[in-house]
């Protein structure tokens, strides 16, 4: 069989992501792949938050036309900056096993205050960089005598930023700290409490997607599903769709395969609808769509913290 064109971000995330995932694929199958690099719009706007850009497909939408029109046969998303709402003419092919969920906090040891100081072990004053509208509302909450700066670029740009001392502290997603393999022994690296801060939802996952009617292409993908990844990050997901959310929604949500069921903690910032400080959300319930009512219920209505 020909090799399959995967279509991906070309950042050294995106493509050593994907070929983990194209090297699976011919573990699993035999079949060997080829990289088309595509360029999204959350890419070329580097000078803004994202929330300014636009919440939907900031990093995936150019990536979905590529398999759409024939470009590519299959894509690799990180699942988290997926549309809540599935793309029509795609299907979602494979989940599989997740990374690492958290947030890791990585800091200039001189703003650093020592273990057991707290979740954010910060010196007040320390300037935080971050794009995320989630992180800023937890930041502000958890943190408010330190302060949130745009970060943008792919994830070794960052961390390059961080160590010339353009930012004190910085908070990137540890699936990609983990999956790219980065030196960051010049840091203090806090892998931050899902309890407390649970990631974006989706958070350490990797989606595939191809299109829908390409049943040949879907069969051989779907031999890189992990079906206890699918189900967590399907009950985090339907939260963000229940709130009506894109990724510019403040919301944090981390699922657990719980005894007949899940535990869904889930956190969320101020919006227009519902404006003041952070909502939290720890329920436990029998099925994805009770997990799904429960947590949304508080999140509506409980008092803020």
């Amino acid at each position: 069989m020909k090799k399959l064109r995967l279509a991906t971000r070309g950042s050294d995330l995106a493509t050593t992501q994907s070929g983990v995932v194209a090297a699976a694929l011919e573990d699993a199958t035999g079949v060997g792949t080829e990289l088309v690099i595509v360029k999204t719009i959350g890419d070329q706007r580097l000078d803004v938050h994202l929330a300014q850009v636009g919440s939907v497909g900031l990093f995936t939408k150019e990536v979905q036309d590529a398999v759409l029109d024939g470009r590519a046969d299959y894509a690799v998303h990180s699942l988290k900056d997926l549309p809540a709402e599935q793309t029509a003419g795609l299907c979602c092919a494979a989940v599989p096993q997740r990374e690492d969920t958290r947030d890791w906090l990585l800091i200039r040891p001189e703003f650093f205050v020592g273990r057991g100081k707290g979740l954010l072990p910060l010196i007040p004053g320390t300037r935080v960089g971050t794009s995320a509208a989630r992180r800023t509302a937890f930041l502000e909450a958890m943190a408010p005598d330190c302060s949130a700066e745009l970060l943008r670029g792919n994830v070794p740009t960052r961390v390059n930023k961080l160590g010339n001392g353009d930012y004190d502290a910085i908070l990137l997603a540890g699936a990609g700290l983990r999956r790219l393999g980065l030196d960051l022994s010049a840091f203090k690296v806090v892998k931050l409490d899902p309890m407390m801060w649970p990631g974006a939802p989706g958070q350490g996952a990797l989606a595939i997607e191809c299109r829908a009617d390409d049943e040949a292409t879907r069969a051989l993908i779907g031999k890189l599903h992990h079906e206890e990844t699918a189900a967590t990050v399907e009950v985090e997901r339907t939260l963000l769709r229940a709130l009506g959310g894109g990724c510019g929604l403040p919301l944090g949500a981390s699922a657990f395969v719980a005894e007949n069921g899940f535990r869904l903690v889930a956190a969320l910032g101020a919006t227009e609808e519902l404006p003041g400080p952070l909502r939290r959300a720890d329920v436990t319930e029998d099925g994805t769509k009770q997990a799904i009512a429960a947590a949304h219920t508080v999140l509506l209505t409980a008092e803020v913290h």
